[in-house]
């Protein structure tokens, strides 16, 4: 359970960090 768990946070960090970057990149594309 507590592996299971973990995998799915760690899933969402990076799922969350992804999505940061494509936000930050398309606004400074749209900058540019």
């Amino acid at each position: 359970m507590i592996q299971m768990q973990t995998n799915l946070r760690v899933a969402d960090n990076s799922g969350a960090r992804r999505v940061q970057c494509i936000k930050v990149l398309g606004g400074s594309k749209r900058k540019t």
